[in-house]
């Protein structure tokens, strides 16, 4: 270690070598120099670059003291390089379900807020512990959400209807919710997609689970989309979740595939409904969907439910249900 004399020397070459420099660019831009023509013949001479130089320059108009001149401290303080042992214990356990650090970000934002490590912050965790690349035990947890009863996930998600499908009426959208476990399904026709639509759907989409088949959602995942996603406070949908106490989870981005049981469900209605048919009025759609929502859930059957319709599948769990 350095004696504090050494210390003292060194800073005061240091002041001395930027205070001059200054004063030869100076010269240098008022081509009064004696030397150099040029401030790229000043850099050189003075193993410098524009860059470096500017840095002090900068800083000292802006501050014309002595430790302006002297070299700043430089990277995170002390007592912001490692998140608090909870997080982290927190972080592990997700990325033991298989989630990536963008999904790990965006499960731990509702709860820690302005401490939620970042995206980077999640990934210096996960290499910190050895577990930056996914185990083959991981993909398998993150393969399939499996759930044991209803409620426990919703899948949300908007679709877009052809403009041919009803004479006259160019926008029209659906706005979906399926449950996890049983692949019961209930969808709402809207005229736009804003946040402010899809909330009065979502309302209409739980009631239709809760009163009629007494299913109340834990959690809901969705897409990123302007719809679902936004700030907690004002987002229309994301206070209806919040005031309903149901956890928001998102898809990974440019990842529909994560929310697979309602994209595979928009598939099959645009195949055994939608797909080269037209209606002629709004009202004969909204009949036509209720009809075919009715044979989806009460008729029609569903390989991963041991082919049972989902209703039959739910009164043989009600069991399950109630607790």
């Amino acid at each position: 270690m350095r004696s504090t004399t050494n210390n003292i020397v060194l800073e005061r070459n240091f002041i001395s070598k930027w205070r001059f420099l200054i004063r030869e660019y100076q010269l240098v831009k008022e081509h009064r120099h004696v030397k150099y023509r040029f401030v790229g013949d000043f850099y050189k001479a003075h193993n410098t670059n524009r860059q470096t130089f500017f840095k002090y320059h900068n800083r000292y108009l802006n501050n014309p003291s002595d430790s302006s001149l002297l070299p700043q401290k430089r990277g995170p303080k002390w007592k912001t390089r490692r998140p608090h042992p909870l997080v982290e214990r927190k972080v592990m356990e997700l990325r033991e379900q298989g989630n990536n650090r963008y999904e790990i970000h965006n499960i731990l934002k509702p709860k820690l807020n302005k401490y939620t490590p970042s995206p980077s912050g999640v990934y210096n965790i996960l290499k910190r512990n050895g577990v930056n690349r996914k185990t083959k035990k991981m993909k398998e947890n993150k393969r399939e959400i499996i759930k044991k009863k209803a409620g426990e996930m919703g899948h949300i998600d908007c679709h877009y209807l052809p403009q041919y499908l009803i004479p006259g009426i160019k926008k029209l959208f659906l706005v979906g919710v399926i449950d996890d476990y049983s692949r019961l399904v209930w969808v709402e026709v809207v005229t736009d997609i804003t946040a402010l639509s899809v909330m009065f759907a979502t309302i209409r989409i739980f009631s239709f689970f809760q009163d009629g088949h007494r299913i109340r959602f834990e959690e809901i995942l969705s897409d990123n989309g302007s719809g679902f996603k936004g700030n907690m406070d004002k987002h229309p949908f994301e206070r209806l979740l919040k005031e309903m106490s149901i956890k928001h989870r998102y898809t990974r981005p440019m990842r529909p595939q994560t929310n697979g049981k309602i994209e595979r469900f928009w598939k099959t209605l645009e195949e055994e409904l939608i797909h080269e048919t037209t209606f002629e009025s709004l009202e004969e759609f909204l009949e036509e969907l209720h009809q075919y929502l009715y044979y989806y859930n009460y008729e029609r059957l569903h390989s991963s439910l041991n082919y049972a319709p989902p209703v039959v599948f739910l009164k043989e769990s009600v069991n399950e249900i109630c607790n």
